[in-house]
């Protein structure tokens, strides 16, 4: 384990700021892949992030475990410095690592089938290996934090070992966070540390500071969450949708920042994210730091809010930057209509290059509406778009493009009352009576959905009305697109080996920027025919009365959901009808002193 004490998260705090990870060549330039990032990420670093990349691979295997695989690595590495001509030098930084692990002792038995993505070649090898990830496992036990006294002996003896134990746990739970957020997020752990030991009473500021950790574990669930779906974006609907999220993003971000500029910079974020959406870590983390000294030396250029980040340590540099509020935008920028649709010689730019012409229109109408979600950016570019393609074949185009602002206002008015009304009947009537309405809803369009999946869909996406139903109106539709972007994803993914239904198989078909309002349209399934009734779906004892509130909630849901089920045409008026009786019911049954038999006559 000697190892373990040259991870020197130093890296992640002082000698960081001076080091210069500007290179002047890619990969093609470099005879030898890992003595190249070698040399540009020096061997602590190398080290920390060679531990990333394995633990989110074998996610089972002991931290000991990984550490003779890291000294593997990084002995190859030392070779390949020494001598770029070297048989196994040549290899790609995935295939380094790959070859490594398929060189484990019984993997096999730990990972069952993911052994035979061993008999693969590359790049197939490492789809493979991607695909048996688990995102948040079962099979990890729950962090149990060490006496306060322990933890602090083992900060000030052993720093790097307890760094490096935080970063293998967080990249083992969370195999879809790319390195670069775990090493930010090992930089925020330790100062909570810091802040701590040197306490007359470490346990009570500890206790404390347990608040601001969870936060921590909590946005790497979310940052994971979000990295994932982008990395899903790009490998499922390709480059361009990929590029249309970002530039929408960056203009909306950086509207002051010219348009080549940030398509120079949206095609060097899309090639960061090819690497890290791969596995590679090692690739990942040093074209992350590369892009953000990039974007540093551009600060000027792009917008005044990253300034205080470019002047933090490079590993705190992304994080700060990704999550810089958005520039203001420049004053009396004119109006799109004279450009855009009082134009008549539109055709004539678009027909040459209509990917060009629409990047442009997608940067200046984002860059003039930072309340707008990327999704509905892209609905009104793609509305724009199927306009131009009918009208430009016409005689008289321009007279048919006319009418294109009635036609893409109907987009906005329909995303702008989705968010409006669900805020409103969150804000109204609360986190309960809002999932209530959301399981009826849902399970009116998917009844095929098993009562427990369906009580996590609507969970998740109460969860998105609290945390974006609460922010400024500005800025909850694009929270909420966002995040119910990644919800559908995810009901899409089920669909693929379980079909849900026709209207969901259609909704997952659509393109990207589609499928949310193609969702929010969906009617009952008419061609449901509910299962023969089976009269343990409905059955009552006194556990309805003696549970704890919150598992006789979820009870009540479970019911809610399988009633819907029993019957999907259902009215308003009857649900209400017996919900009604069934909370009289409770009420009643639940203060005899035989529940059962109450339960049972009424």
């Amino acid at each position: 384990m000697k190892w373990l004490t040259l991870i020197s998260f130093v890296f992640l705090l002082s000698s960081a700021t001076s080091r210069n990870l500007q290179r002047t060549a890619r990969d093609a330039d470099h005879k030898s892949p890992i003595a190249h990032r070698y040399n540009d990420l020096k061997e602590e670093t190398f080290k920390a992030v060679s531990l990333i990349t394995l633990a989110q691979y074998l996610q089972k295997c002991s931290y000991d475990g990984l550490a003779k695989l890291v000294k593997d690595v990084v002995d190859l590495a030392h070779k390949c410095v020494a001598n770029e001509d070297a048989p196994e030098c040549t290899k790609s930084l995935p295939s380094v690592f790959l070859d490594e692990i398929c060189q484990v002792e019984g993997l096999r038995d730990s990972y069952g089938d993911m052994a035979d993505c061993c008999g693969k070649a590359d790049p197939e090898r490492n789809h493979c290996f991607l695909s048996f990830r688990v995102h948040q496992p079962d099979f990890i036990p729950p962090y149990q934090r060490p006496a306060a006294d322990v933890i602090c002996k083992e900060y000030q003896d052993e720093r790097t070992k307890l760094l490096g134990h935080f970063v293998y746990a967080v990249a083992r739970r969370n195999p879809f966070l790319h390195a670069p957020a775990i090493l930010g997020l090992a930089v925020e752990y330790e100062k909570a540390l810091k802040t701590c030991c040197p306490e007359s009473d470490v346990g009570a500021c500890l206790d404390e500071k347990v608040r601001q950790i969870s936060v921590i574990k909590e946005r790497a669930k979310h940052i994971g969450v979000k990295q994932k779906h982008g990395c899903g974006v790009l490998q499922k609907y390709g480059e361009r949708v990929f590029q249309a999220t970002k530039l929408t993003r960056m203009s909306q971000k950086y509207p002051k920042a010219p348009f080549a500029e940030l398509v120079k910079l949206v095609h060097d974020i899309q090639d960061v994210y090819k690497e890290c959406c791969d596995g590679d870590m090692v690739e990942c983390v040093d074209d992350w730091s590369e892009l953000m000294t990039s974007m540093c030396s551009k600060q000027d250029v792009l917008s005044s809010k990253i300034k205080p980040c470019c002047e933090l340590p490079a590993v705190e540099q992304t994080k700060c930057i990704m999550e810089a509020d958005f520039d203001d935008k420049p004053d009396n920028l004119p109006s799109l209509v004279e450009k855009y649709i009082d134009n008549k010689e539109v055709c004539k730019s678009y027909e040459p290059n209509h990917d060009a012409f629409l990047s442009e229109f997608v940067y200046e109408y984002a860059r003039r509406h930072p309340e707008y979600s990327t999704e509905l950016v892209m609905r009104v570019t793609k509305g724009y778009e199927t306009l131009l393609n009918k009208c430009c074949k016409m005689d008289n185009p321009a007279e048919c493009y006319a009418n294109a602002v009635e036609e893409l206002n109907k987009h906005i008015k329909e995303t702008e009352d989705v968010v409006k009304t669900n805020c409103e009947l969150f804000n109204t009537h609360g986190e309960a009576e809002f999932l209530k309405g959301l399981l009826v809803r849902y399970t009116k369009k998917m009844p095929q959905v098993s009562a427990d999946t369906m009580l996590e869909i609507g969970k998740k996406m109460t969860a998105i009305g609290k945390k974006c139903c609460s922010l400024p109106e500005e800025k909850r539709m694009s929270c909420s697109e966002h995040y119910l972007s990644i919800v559908i994803e995810d009901m899409c993914k089920r669909q693929e080996s379980t079909p849900i239904n026709d209207q969901v198989s259609q909704c997952c078909n659509e393109l990207y920027s589609y499928r949310r309002p193609c969702f929010t349209a969906m009617g009952v399934d008419t061609k449901y025919v509910p299962p023969p009734f089976d009269p343990m779906m409905f059955n009552f004892d006194k556990d309805m009365c003696t549970s704890p509130p919150a598992e006789r909630e979820v009870q009540q849901l479970k019911l809610l959901i399988n009633l819907i089920k029993r019957k999907p045409q259902m009215t308003e008026e009857q649900l209400k009808t017996i919900t009604g009786g069934f909370n009289t019911m409770m009420e009643k049954c639940c203060k005899e002193s035989d529940v059962d038999s109450c339960f049972g006559e009424e």
